[in-house]
């Protein structure tokens, strides 16, 4: 399969859609439908670092990056934080996620950031072994209010 990795453009809007609400399912999250349109028309526009990434194979899109550079109080540079990663269950295992991770990594680069960083689910064993060949896994544990 060719991966080709490109920004999000108007024109992946319902597929964008389709792809971030089963990651969203994923997740077992809930994510108003004002705030996806939200933040399809910051990730367009690039509004507060924001931006969005798309795998596609076949003429459609098959994954979703979604990133973020941020100042940081630990360096004089940006940190980039990769907030949502998602690929199609039917193009997994075929080398999309770790195309959207590089991609990732080199806009972070691009944008002068000192680090590039994301979190996942403890028992999210399929992605954790492509993670653990890309990154070094922190030993940081998350908290959060909200």
């Amino acid at each position: 399969m060719r991966i080709t990795v490109r920004p999000l453009q108007e024109a992946d809007l319902a597929e964008w859609d389709a792809l971030f609400d089963a990651y969203v399912r994923f997740y077992e999250a809930d994510v108003t439908d004002d705030v996806i349109a939200l933040t399809w028309q910051r990730l367009l526009s690039g509004q507060d670092g924001l931006f969005g990434l798309a795998a596609a194979a076949g003429g459609r899109l098959i994954g979703i990056a979604h990133a973020l550079f941020h100042r940081s109080t630990w360096s004089p540079t940006f940190y980039c934080y990769l907030e949502d990663l998602f690929v199609d269950p039917g193009a997994r295992g075929q080398g999309v996620g770790r195309a959207l991770i590089e991609a990732v990594y080199r806009e972070a680069d691009a944008n002068g950031c000192t680090r590039t960083y994301w979190a996942t689910k403890s028992d999210n064993t399929v992605a954790r072994r492509l993670y653990d060949g890309l990154a070094t896994l922190s030993p940081f544990v998350q908290y959060r209010r909200g």
